[in-house]
């Protein structure tokens, strides 16, 4: 086993997650396997309990661990799957063991022998980055400087790959890299002119790195479709009737941008703070036959949406945020505890089984009859209403294998509505985007029904091509 450590300099955002999944990306390139690491230095036993304003997003594996976002770099860069033992924090190793150097070497060294590509064998390379602010043999080590002025002066005389695999001693059976996939995508990125307008309405976005996932999300599927990507941010809060009185310029900005938009995507959140507002933008999007995609929080909202102005239940909600409501439309799951959050809620990958096969879900997912994507929440729809829903417009197209929890919904007389419970975005790969996407951007510039003609022709799904080949992470019939 060879090992590449990644350290930065003097402050964070530098961009060593990038750099580490870059120097995998070229490695990979050169025939290498490669399997990759997070150390970071915070107390938290992972970053599920950390705010999103301070950390950014909170990345989901297969396996439910709530991670830091650098790890779905390295999952999108590599097309790996990663687990929660892949993220060392500071609050892990002194939890539990009081000899903290000795704990980390053997973590590495344990965690380095666990494939994560599909193969038996372990990796070859097994890079490491090193968070926080802050070789020769089997050992390299890369320094993540800040340049605060960078002028570029030509090709550099040594690349980066040449001087690892000398380092690490593996010239003699690495491959000339072959990146003809990737200098392709760039080039075709480069040519993009016609645009695509999204609005992202949600409650963290003065803080960019809090959707990061959603964003490389959407830039796959612009990229499958042809298209370059705009994303207006829109304030969930600024959408609400209570500002336009208190701040009328960020009122009228807000409800600018989201009637001036091609498609409209509420992702995932915690709080009640800006749920008005979400509820807006899917009422909006559903009476003026927008492309619409409610993930996880949003798609809840989009039901209560259709609860109360479908359905006429002025006081239906998620008792979420008012347990007392006479009309519940999205109730706390049994099994989770609706006091703290991490460890109480529902997630990592499970399965998703399709209702309705000639639903725009399952036809963008190749035709399949399951496919397994990961959750991280604590409600869901209530199964109660769910006939209600159906018989008014609002189709339940996927299920888990009970048929209790609701877990993908669509309104089928609708250009583009759909709600998912779980997290799309953590599956989507540069090379496969992911299929929910690529419909939200394909309806928003009027390419939809070509994108789903060729699904069928191919009975090839955008993402999670080995659906029915493999088991879900967790309980196979979860």
């Amino acid at each position: 086993m060879k090992y590449v450590v990644v350290m930065g300099g003097v402050i964070s955002g530098l961009g060593k997650g990038v750099t580490a999944s870059s120097i995998g990306v070229v490695l990979k390139a050169c025939g290498l396997r490669v399997t990759s690491i997070k150390i970071d230095p915070y107390f938290n036993a992972d970053a599920g309990t950390i705010s999103p304003h301070e950390h950014g997003e909170v990345f989901v594996l297969d396996d439910g661990g709530e991670v830091d976002l650098d790890l779905g770099n390295y999952e999108r860069f590599l097309d790996i799957k990663l687990t929660r033992d892949h993220s060392i924090t500071a609050g892990k190793i002194h939890h539990v063991i009081p000899h903290i150097t000795n704990e980390i070497q053997d973590w590495i060294e344990r965690i380095a022998m666990v494939p994560v590509d599909g193969e038996v064998d372990p990796a070859d390379v097994y890079i490491i980055e090193l968070g926080g602010t802050i070789g020769a043999g089997n050992l390299c080590v890369v320094h993540v400087g800040l340049v605060p002025v960078l002028n570029v002066v030509g090709e550099q005389d040594q690349k980066a790959d040449q001087a690892i695999l000398k380092v690490l001693n593996l010239e003699s059976v690495a491959e000339e890299p072959n990146l003809e996939e990737w200098m392709a995508r760039a080039d075709l990125y480069d040519t993009l002119h016609e645009t695509v307008r999204i609005a992202m309405v949600g409650k963290y976005t003065g803080v960019s790195d809090t959707y990061l996932s959603v964003m490389k999300a959407l830039l796959h599927a612009c990229i499958a479709c042809g298209r370059k990507l705009l994303v207006d941010w829109v304030p969930s809060t600024d959408l609400e009737d209570s500002t336009a009185s208190v701040a009328p310029d960020a009122y009228s900005t807000a409800w600018s941008l989201l009637r001036g938009a091609d498609g409209i995507l509420v992702p995932g959140g915690f709080g009640e703070r800006g749920v008005e507002g979400k509820i807006l933008a899917a009422k909006h999007a559903r009476e003026n036959d927008v492309p619409f995609l409610g993930i996880c929080l949003g798609m809840q909202l989009a039901v209560v949406e259709f609860a109360c102005h479908v359905l006429k239940l002025p006081d239906a909600n998620s008792t979420e945020f008012d347990a007392k409501t006479e009309n519940p439309c999205v109730i706390i799951m049994p099994e989770c505890s609706n006091e703290g959050k991490g460890g109480t809620m529902r997630r990592g990958s499970k399965r998703t089984f399709f209702k309705v096969a000639n639903s725009k879900s399952a036809k963008l997912y190749g035709s399949v009859n399951h496919i397994d994507e990961r959750f991280r929440h604590r409600y869901q729809v209530n199964p109660n209403v769910v006939q209600l829903f159906e018989n008014n417009g609002l189709q339940v197209v996927g299920t888990d294998k009970t048929g209790e929890i609701v877990q993908i919904v669509e309104i089928p007389n609708h250009r583009f509505f759909v709600g998912v419970q779980f997290h799309p975005e953590f599956m989507s790969r540069p090379s496969k985007p992911s299929a929910l996407f690529v419909g939200l951007i394909a309806a928003s510039c009027g390419q939809l029904d070509g994108v789903l003609q060729d699904a069928a022709c191919n009975h090839e799904p955008q993402q999670n091509q080995r659906a029915e080949k493999r088991p879900a992470a967790s309980d196979l019939g979860d």
